[in-house]
């Protein structure tokens, strides 16, 4: 399966150390200049995030096709825009998205969308990643990632945490 991936999601691998599970779960990983070019800004401005590469694996590719219905959404950042575009240009039906606005235009638009927290729980299935409990807590208290909590102990309950 091919996929196109906005930053958040590969920003959090990395900062977990887990971008290895990208390439262990999809054949082909894409995403356009625009994330590339966040994630090395965040890489290079957030505490957070300072040191971090972007993974080789994933290939950069764009198109300067860009639907009306992605341009005229001002909840959408230059980067879900290009992503979500590249996906829709490609023919390719997933997409890797964690912000609200951002999954709500892809599913507009047809496309299959799962975050970190689906490559997380796909990567428990597989016994790539021996827990998710200490994942989540690292994620809340250091990369500041937030999640409700019924959300959290819905995903701990899928992955036979609870």
């Amino acid at each position: 399966m091919i996929v196109v991936t906005d930053t958040s999601v590969v920003l959090n691998l990395c900062w977990l150390g887990l971008e290895s599970l990208l390439p262990a779960i999809y054949e082909d990983v894409l995403a356009p200049e625009q994330v590339r070019q966040e994630f090395e800004r965040k890489a290079v401005t957030d505490p957070r995030f300072v040191g971090l590469r972007f993974p080789f694996f994933i290939a950069i590719e764009n198109t300067t096709v860009i639907p009306a219905a992605l341009t005229d959404n001002p909840d959408l950042d230059p980067g879900e825009i290009a992503a979500i575009a590249l996906a829709l240009a490609r023919g390719i039906s997933d997409v890797l998205i964690d912000e609200s606005s951002g999954r709500a235009a892809a599913i507009s638009l047809g496309l299959h969308v799962t975050g970190l927290l689906g490559i997380l729980i796909e990567g428990k299935r597989r016994q790539l990643v021996p827990a998710l409990l200490p994942l989540l807590d690292s994620l809340s208290a250091g990369a500041r990632f937030w999640m409700d909590a019924r959300l959290r102990q819905h995903v701990l309950r899928i992955a036979g945490e609870l």
